[in-house]
């Protein structure tokens, strides 16, 4: 099984400059046509003559029917101005001392320059020749928490990139501040962050449409260091990773979003325990919500990928800062673990946190035990939520 990449090695090595395929953008983009017609659409964290995100929208701007398209890339992008001698930019000379400086490029109109009756990228090397679309460098540094790309925030409508998972929290906090609609790259695990599981909760973020598992292949810069067997190289010298847990998340509704989750399952108690330390029952997969439970359920995580805001309601996560302290009814201090071979791992039940636990033993992995000899298990993560279809005196619960 080849290694694969994921969010928290990106954020630890500070490398983290993906590149979003073209087909994953045109997958997901698909859901939400009807909302950029006239609108300014802002690429925040892209190099123009890099990314994917700037290619779309040049190639379907006028079938969108777009206002305008502003890109920027940041000083410190290692591709930055690789290209720029491919566009006779007619007032703009780039010397070799300004060789990575960042600039923007806005777009308010795209002609099909080779006449054959389709924008492609034959066309869009054109665009910053025609006069009403314009190419300059910037006066910062690029960095989207520069006054310079916060102004141009504020004059766009929608938000559309890949921004450094190192910064995600960052970046969706400030799209939330200045009230802008975005559709963006993440990965599933944000919903660790406080602030952002918030957004969830209070229905303000949710998943985009079209990636629901698995992991996405992106393009590196060429000196991303290829360590793990889940990389390669192509023929043109292009670098390429795999990353797990990649989402879209957005504030722009669809209408897939609302489809209700077929239940089947029954409630009963020798199915569904009851943790030892929240009162909730846990489900282990999402397709076992039971159907006659109104109760407090512990969920996966991959319940976002499911979840419809008019048939469930969320209340918290087990992640610390994602539910009241009350809501944990105990803690595991008196507790030591054990593997299965009933040697001691050097550890008390204070390090599984806030975890969801479950009085058990599956005679499989680490468990712990108290002086009476009763034994717990950790969970993963969960998120609780109730099934608000369901009247208050129908709970299913004996």
């Amino acid at each position: 099984m080849p290694e694969i990449h994921g969010m928290r090695n990106a954020q630890k090595n500070k490398n983290d400059e993906f590149y979003t395929s073209l087909e994953d953008i045109e997958k997901e983009m698909k859901y939400y046509k009807t909302y950029f017609k006239d609108k300014v659409v802002f690429c925040n964290c892209d190099d123009p003559f890099e990314s994917n995100f700037f290619k779309y929208f040049a190639m379907n701007f006028n079938y969108l029917g777009l206002k305008k398209i502003i890109s920027t890339c940041y000083a410190g992008s290692p591709i930055i101005t690789e290209q720029l001698s491919l566009f006779d930019v007619k007032g703009l000379t780039i010397k070799k001392e300004e060789s990575k400086k960042p600039y923007k490029i806005e777009i308010t109109e795209v002609i099909d320059n080779n006449n054959d009756g389709a924008i492609d990228l034959a066309d869009v090397e054109y665009l910053i020749k025609n006069k009403k679309n314009t190419l300059t460098l910037l006066k910062e540094d690029g960095d989207f928490r520069s006054k310079e790309c916060i102004e141009l925030l504020k004059q766009s409508d929608i938000v559309v990139t890949n921004p450094p998972f190192s910064l995600f929290r960052e970046f969706v906090s400030q799209l939330i501040e200045y009230n802008k609609d975005f559709l963006i790259i993440g990965n599933v695990n944000a919903i660790a962050y406080r602030d952002f599981f918030h957004l969830i909760k209070d229905n303000k973020v949710w998943m985009g449409a079209s990636i629901h598992s698995g992991d996405r292949e992106f393009r590196v810069p060429s000196t991303y260091p290829l360590k793990a067997s889940g990389t390669r190289i192509d023929e043109k010298g292009n670098k390429y990773i795999r990353v797990k847990g990649v989402r879209w998340w957005t504030n722009l509704d669809y209408k897939e979003r609302h489809e209700k989750l077929i239940l089947y399952k029954k409630y009963n108690p020798e199915e569904f325990q009851k943790f030892d330390n929240y009162d909730a029952i846990n489900v282990d997969k999402v397709t076992d919500i039971p159907y006659d439970y109104s109760g407090l359920m512990g969920v996966p995580i991959t319940f976002l990928d499911k979840y419809n805001p008019e048939q469930f309601r969320i209340i918290a996560s087990s992640q610390t800062g994602c539910h009241p302290d009350e809501m944990v009814l105990k803690k595991y201090s008196d507790y030591y673990g054990y593997t299965q071979d009933r040697k001691s791992n050097g550890r008390t039940g204070a390090t599984m946190g806030n975890n969801p636990i479950l009085v058990k033993d599956d005679k499989k992995h680490v468990y712990y035990e108290n002086k009476d000899g009763i034994r717990v298990q950790s969970t993963y993560c969960r998120i609780f939520i109730e099934n608000i279809e369901i009247g208050e005196d129908n709970n299913g619960r004996e």
